[in-house]
């Protein structure tokens, strides 16, 4: 604490370079990190949701993801692949 009321009443606040922008709270990596996040913590309620109020065993839980994650490659793909245009040979 003493430290914190040092730091402000000794203005070494002055001295410290400010966050660039690249790395603010609002930019856009630091908005991606934070939806990944949220996916995570969403993934990890959906486990426990199947392995404690379904009743799937966790390496069925596994499977489940394994699966979406596969079939969501897949359809990201062929999207892809219909939305660019083929390049010449």
């Amino acid at each position: 604490k003493t430290d914190f009321i040092n730091f402000i009443s000794d203005q070494e606040w002055k001295s410290i370079e400010p966050v660039s922008s690249w790395f603010g709270p609002s930019s856009f990596l630091m908005s991606s990190m934070s939806a990944l996040f949220q996916l995570s913590m969403w993934i990890r309620h959906c486990h426990g949701y199947l392995t404690e109020n379904v009743g799937i065993p966790v390496w069925g839980s596994y499977a489940v993801f394994a699966l979406a994650t596969l079939f969501s490659g897949l359809i990201l793909g062929l999207v892809s692949e219909a939305l660019m245009p083929s390049l010449p040979q």
